[in-house]
This record gives C-alpha cells, structure tokens and sequence, in this order.
C-alpha cells in the first residue's frame, strides 16, 4: 500500500502518470494490488450486529511483505516479519510493523526515510499472509487455541481466501446443544492496543441461510459461544441438524437413573444401535439419538415410571447446568417429538417414580417402546409349572399366577401369596397379597408385578398335614429322598 506523500505525488497529473507507467514497466513485480489477499467488503449494520467488523489486515510475525522504495531500487526489498514484529531496512534500521495495515506500514517507513530522504516515496504489499491463530471458547466440544490454514493463492497470488466462523467452530468440532448461537461473539484487534467485538447470529443461517453471518477471521480473533439462558427443544433439533453442530453419528455418554429395567451409563448413538458401557450392542433401529433410545438402552421403564415429570440434566462450558422437562407423556398421546429431546454428551436422564400409578395408563405404556418387550419374574411353589417365566411388562400378579398354570390343585394355598421384590438399593422385601381372581389391577389383592419379582404359593393346611404323616409312616423312604437329593445316591 501507498504512504500519503507517494498519493500526493501521484496526484500531479503528469508526473505522477510518467512515473507509474515508467515503474509498471521496468517493476511488474511491483504493482499497487499485487499480492494483496481478497477482503470481504465491510458488513452493514444491521440489527443482527452491534457494530460493523473492520476487516483490515494488521501485520504480523510470518507474514512476507514487499516494500518499495520509489526510485532508490536498492533500497527496495522483501521482508519476513519475524516475531517481534519489526524488520530491518538499508539506512534506517529497525521498524516495528507489528499490529499496523499495510498503509500504516508505508506511513512509518516514509516517516523515517524522510531523514534521509527529501521526498521518499514508499509501498508496502503483503505477498504471502502468515496461517490464522484464533481462540474458540464456550459451548463448542472442544474450546481451545486453533491455527487455520489459508485456502486458495499464495505467495505472490492475490486470490488468497481466508476462513470463516463457520469454519473454525467446524475445527473445534462443532457447538454444543446447550448453545445460543444467536449470540455468538467475535473479538478482534484493531490497533496495538484496541479491540472490536460484534455479535453474530449464526441462527439466521439456519433460518434463512444468511451467510452474511459467517464472517472471515483474522490472526488473534476469538470466538466466543455462550450457553443459552433458555432451552428450546425445536431449536435445539434444528441446531442439532446444522453442519456447525458437533457429530451427529459420534456415540455420547448418557447417564439414566431412576424408574428403569437397568440404571447405568450407556453409549446413545443414531443410526443403527448403540451401547452399553458394558459393550453389549443394542440393535434400537434408525433414528436420532434421543432420550426414548436411552431408555430403550436401559431396559426401558418400570411399572412405577412417572412418564410426565422426567428431567434432563446437561452440564454446560461455563460449570453451571441446564435442567429440561420432559414430558413422555405428551409424546406418546399427542406425537409432539420435541418432548424426545436429542441428548449430548454428558448427560444424565432421570425418571422418577410415579406417586400413584393408574391402571389404564399403565397398560398402555406396556404396549409403547418406552417399555421392555418382557420382564421376568419367578413363580414357584404349588402351581403346575413352577419356574421363571417371561410376562408383559405392566402385568398383574394374577396374569402371572395363570401363565404358571394356575395353583396345583388340592395343595396350594390359595388364600395368600408371597410377593418377594428385590428393591433398586439392594434390600429385599416380602409381603403378603391376599389373592382374589375377581379383582382387576389394584395394589392389594392384584399389584402389577415388575421385573425380577418371586412369587411363592404356599402348601394349604391339609397339604402340609399329608406331607408330615408320610414323613412319619415312611421315614426311611424320607431319608432315601435326602440322600438322592444331595449325593445322587440310590
């Protein structure tokens, strides 16, 4: 670029035209516009902005600068920035170029030549620009320093095009769903010691793939993504789909606890399956990776699941953490698929336990995926086929008892069962249900059963007498049964 005496010069119109047509032809080299890299004109304000970005170039350790002094050709020369940011020239020394344009560049240049020199008369091009170190924090999947490459000439080639925001929050593997993207801000230097931030509203891409959003980043400018104050589920889909977001195929760790067949920490992909943290592959079909796969992964709900109050816990960049409703509830009657959120790495599921538990309710959730295809429960004692057996999920004690082939008549009890239930603490607990066939689902006499619960029919009265006098008029016969038992004997 020009210093403003070589402008004033130039502007005589026949000296100035003899001396730039003389210099065209013996320098090409030289030309006013060559190596200079494609700026983007300035952006208008707009609402979307606080201010316009200043896209001026400032000059930096790496970049490879011409500087031409008019008619002292030796004078004339290339220079490296070297990390300190000044470079030394024939007669005058030192020059720090460091945080200045090109045309600033020019103006210090002639400022010190002007010593030596009555008229100096100086340019500056930037032939090769140096790589782009920026800074991407906040609610990216991996914050931290960048350094972006340079697309399209180089050298002594103008056509040298430079990354986008896009294209950096891309290197940094993309946003996170707890974003606000349309609050994204860029800071940048415009001086030694000045500094420009705007507000950028990546959401308009999404929206109206207005691209005038995606402003090209200089060396030093940092990003920063913050975490939205309030989730929205709809637009958290739509970011989740937008090629700025983090992997939509790579697996994340998720968290559920609560009302579930299996409570742990699983591996929730798209696609065809997911896993455990145990490795075993759970074949879940297409689709998105959301909280209905998670739980799906985790056995599915039990029978005391509160489907309407679940809670999504996600840990945001800046320590705190989002909390979302969920209502299963409502995506099950109505198909509002906003309620099946997209999880993200790090989250944590919870599924509390319902305080009341409707019987019709509960028999259509047993029909839905939300539910396991089967649980499995024991039933021993006096039925006719005694063992484990696999029931619907939501079944009643007395759809059990029949699945067993009902009490084995003449020595079951058949007043009273024993419900054994392993508790998700570890505690055992026994009760006595009071058996009545007539009853529909209640908690007394006909509780739904859930996963792993044992049944234990009892001997009747007469049962129990029969069994001890064949003890005593056949004690031999008692004692060979032991034996066999226990030691094969006989």
């Amino acid at each position: 670029m020009l210093n403003k005496n070589l402008l004033k010069f130039l502007t005589q119109p026949v000296v100035g035209m003899a001396l730039l047509t003389a210099f065209n032809v013996a320098t090409p080299s030289a030309s006013l516009a060559q190596g200079q890299p494609v700026f983007p004109t300035p952006q208008p304000v707009s609402p979307n902005y606080q201010t316009s970005i200043d896209t001026s170039y400032l000059l930096g350790g790496g970049d490879l600068i011409r500087v031409n002094v008019f008619e002292v050709p030796e004078y004339t020369g290339e220079y490296q920035v070297p990390p300190g940011g000044a470079i030394n020239l024939p007669l005058i020394g030192s020059v720090p170029v460091l945080g200045l344009t090109t045309e600033q560049a020019a103006d210090e240049i002639a400022r010190r030549y002007s010593r030596f020199l009555k008229r100096p008369l100086i340019s500056v091009n930037l032939l090769s620009p140096r790589p782009i170190n920026i800074l991407v924090a906040g609610e990216v999947t991996r914050p931290g320093a960048y350094t972006l490459s340079l697309s399209g000439g180089a050298g002594n080639n103008p056509g040298v095009q430079y990354p986008t925001v896009l294209a950096a929050l891309t290197t940094a593997q993309g946003v996170t769903l707890a974003a606000d993207v349309s609050e994204v801000k860029l800071k940048r230097k415009t001086g030694r010691s000045s500094e420009q931030v705007v507000t950028i509203n990546l959401k308009n891409i999404i929206q109206t793939g207005d691209t005038t959003q995606d402003i090209t980043l200089r060396d030093g400018d940092t990003i920063i993504v913050p975490t939205a104050t309030n989730f929205d589920v709809a637009e958290a889909r739509n970011l989740f789909a937008a090629n700025f977001a983090a992997s939509q195929t790579t697996p994340r760790t998720v968290a559920i606890i609560g009302e579930v067949n299996r409570p742990g920490s699983y591996l929730v992909g798209s696609g065809g399956g997911a896993e455990g943290q145990s490795g075993t592959a759970t074949a879940t079909g297409g689709g998105l990776p959301t909280v209905t796969r998670a739980i799906q992964l985790a056995g599915g709900i039990t029978s005391q699941a509160d489907v309407r109050n679940l809670k999504l816990r996600r840990p945001t960049r800046t320590g705190t953490e989002q909390t979302v409703d969920i209502n299963l509830w409502q995506l099950l009657q109505s198909g509002d698929v906003n309620q099946d959120i997209i999880v993200q790495d790090g989250d944590t599921i919870v599924i509390p336990t319902a305080t009341e538990v409707n019987a019709a309710e509960a028999t259509q959730l047993a029909t839905t995926t939300l539910s396991p295809n089967a649980i499995q429960v024991g039933v021993v004692g006096e039925v006719k086929n005694p063992g484990a057996l696999e029931i619907k999920p939501n079944s009643s004690l007395n759809q059990a008892l029949l699945a067993a082939g009902g009490f084995n008549d003449a020595r079951a009890s058949r007043s009273t069962v024993d419900l054994i239930r392993l508790n998700p603490d570890g505690s055992v607990t026994k009760r006595e249900v009071k058996v009545d066939f007539s009853q529909g689902i209640n908690e007394q006499t006909n509780p739904i059963l859930r996963n792993n619960d044992v049944l234990v029919v009892s001997r009747s009265g007469l049962a129990k007498t029969g069994d001890s006098v064949g003890a005593i008029v056949n004690p031999l016969g008692g004692l060979l049964g032991i034996f066999r038992a226990l030691f094969g004997f006989f």
